[in-house]
């Protein structure tokens, strides 16, 4: 059980239900998420335009995405959004096998750049401070500048929902739990 107790829609302050509502519709798949935030208004507001703002104006294939975003938070241990995003990943046509390995420190089945952003994202995650040159340089034979800043942001902002998930317990819905 989450340690924050969910909200509704109607226990929210009027000015932020219209958002309440479209946030729960928009990422239908973390509806015990978004009850939870809705605690803090402000942040709800911010951390989840933020992240429908970057996947609208992203080129990132979402595949790529989905990787970063379930090997940081493998990294971060948050089993919660590793769970929420191996499922995307499996709608965008990814086997079981590569996925788990995704959840792993030892990757099989991905392509080059698609190893490189695993990667990328294990470091920005756990060592930021120690990124290679070579790292970079990697990422500048498959990505441009917009695109490396844009993998970074995603992966950052895992990070901030990989904590908050932890923090608050927020458990994993029931029909996800068998995945």
């Amino acid at each position: 059980m989450a340690r924050i107790q969910p909200l509704t829609v109607n226990e929210i302050d009027k000015k932020y239900q219209d958002l309440f509502l479209s946030f729960s519709e928009k990422f239908f798949d973390f509806k015990n998420q978004i009850p939870i935030y809705a605690h803090c208004p402000e942040g709800m507001k911010h951390i989840f335009e933020m992240t429908l703002d970057i996947q609208n104006s992203s080129t990132l294939p979402k595949r790529l995405v989905e990787i970063a975003v379930v090997a940081a938070s493998h990294a971060n241990k948050c089993n919660y959004c590793v769970t929420h995003h191996s499922s995307i990943l499996k709608g965008l046509g990814l086997d079981k096998n590569t996925i788990s390995s995704i959840a792993s420190d030892n990757p099989k089945n991905l392509t080059e750049a698609e190893l490189l952003v695993h990667d990328y994202a294990i470091a920005v995650s756990t060592r930021a401070w120690g990124i290679s040159e070579k790292m970079f340089d990697q990422l500048r034979s498959h990505f441009n500048n917009s695109e490396i800043v844009t993998l970074t942001v995603r992966i950052a902002l895992t990070g901030l929902f990989n904590k908050i998930n932890q923090a608050l317990e927020i458990e994993i819905e029931s029909d996800l739990k068998d995945l």
